[in-house]
């Protein structure tokens, strides 16, 4: 008999700066809390990730004087987007949504907390110095395929899926449950393109 294959939830920053009122609020970034809510209970394992920034990370507009959110600058040796500082740790910005069904039991995962590089990704820094420790909590799960939901479609959850099969994981999008920050009209869009073509299934459901 075949072995079902061990699926995990990831659920990607679903935090109070990244939805309506927060200082990155991602338009609707709260509309897909209850369906993940409804969701988790089909997953053995589901893990959430939170961005967790130094005050003074370098990814911040106000690190850098004269710029504003949304120029460029270089940072790790990368072109990277400026924004505004959010998810500040311990702040209320930087905490999962109350209204989110995260249970003491679920691995939480903090990324970006090296102030001289980003991390879009929840399993390695931008520039891939370094990386979380959530490849390991899957594997000690015996992971193969990863779910994701959460925000942003067109950043962190791209890159977070990016990397995902990068180590081997089959990858599926669950698309009504992502918001994306699109800086550029289509770049959601964009991203999910991107994602399948790399092997990707998008999941419409």
């Amino acid at each position: 008999m075949a072995l079902r294959t061990r699926k995990a939830l990831v659920v990607v920053d679903v935090q109070n700066d990244f939805c309506p009122g927060g200082a990155l609020a991602v338009v609707e970034g709260d509309r897909i809390i209850p369906g993940i809510n409804a969701l988790r209970d089909n997953y053995p394992l589901v893990v959430f990730t939170q961005d967790w920034h130094p005050a003074d990370h370098k990814s911040f507009a106000t690190a850098h004087p004269g710029k504003k959110p949304g120029d460029h600058v270089e940072l790790a040796g990368l072109d990277q987007v400026l924004w505004p500082p959010h998810c500040v740790q311990e702040s209320f910005g930087a905490e999962l949504r109350r209204d989110l069904d995260a249970r003491p039991k679920d691995p939480v995962v903090r990324k970006g907390t090296d102030r001289n590089v980003d991390s879009y990704s929840a399993f390695f820094d931008n520039a891939r110095r370094k990386q979380t420790e959530l490849d390991e909590v899957l594997k000690s799960h015996r992971i193969q395929e990863i779910h994701f939901a959460g925000l942003a479609t067109d950043y962190c959850v791209r890159f977070s899926a990016e990397d995902a099969l990068s180590l081997g994981y089959r990858v599926s999008i669950l698309t009504a449950l992502t918001r994306g920050v699109n800086l550029a009209a289509k770049d959601s869009e964009a991203a999910l393109e991107a994602l399948a073509k790399l092997g990707a299934h998008l999941d419409y459901r």
